[in-house]
């Protein structure tokens, strides 16, 4: 099947934009509109299309988790859209570093990005696997590292700060206390991933607080 370069660039700058979210096709879809032919972009053209960029390792989506609560808060099932590296989103959407430097939202996307790329590698290296989770109650987890000896660990993504890794340890320990201990183990660990720092450190609730250069496989 021959592609089009141009919109093939087109859905790689949605993707980028969109990374680290639950978007689907229709978001997509609705991103590409202001620069589609009368009519849009068509849904299977999309599929076709991102299918093509997970093929060639482009993409790669982070599945949800769907763990044993002990509340009855529905759970979000849609992955999580991720490059498999952030230096190709960048690529994508023509940045470059001073362009994230001055808007940090963005770069904090790109970090996640970067994150999770690191996190897959080192959890395949131990024969394991990367999640993420979200409900419908807004409480969230950007990554889940599981091992095959059924253990895991949460893990929140912050570019760095006191204010900003709070929030993460609140979130971290909300969700553990969340989890039906008496159906599945409790959480191994619990882990905020920062962007800047010479060691990691442990936070008095137990909160491990590790710098993305200090992370092993």
């Amino acid at each position: 099947m021959l592609r089009d370069p141009d919109l093939a660039l087109r859905i790689m700058k949605s993707l980028a934009r969109l990374q680290g979210t639950q978007s689907s096709v229709t978001a997509i879809r609705a991103d590409l509109a202001p620069n589609a032919p009368h009519g849009g972009v068509h849904e299977n053209t999309v599929y076709s299309y991102v299918g093509a960029l997970k093929k060639i390792f482009v993409v790669e989506d982070m599945p949800a988790w769907c763990p044993n609560l002990r509340c009855k808060t529905p759970v979000r099932t849609t992955d999580t859209r991720y490059f498999t590296d952030p230096s190709i989103a960048t690529a994508a959407l023509g940045l470059g570093p001073s362009n994230l430097m001055d808007d940090l939202k963005t770069f904090g996307l790109f970090f996640e990005t970067l994150v999770a790329r690191d996190l897959r590698t080192y959890a395949a290296a131990n024969d394991g696997k990367v999640s993420h989770y979200r409900d419908k109650s807004g409480l969230e987890c950007d990554a889940v590292m599981h091992l095959r000896d059924g253990s895991y660990g949460l893990i929140e993504v912050k570019i760095g700060g006191e204010m900003l890794i709070d929030d993460g340890r609140k979130k971290l320990s909300r969700l553990a206390n969340e989890i039906d201990t008496k159906k599945m183990r409790e959480p191994a660990f619990r882990m905020i991933v920062v962007a800047e720092g010479d060691y990691a450190y442990e936070e008095p609730d137990g909160t491990l607080v590790c710098p993305i250069g200090c992370l092993k496989p």
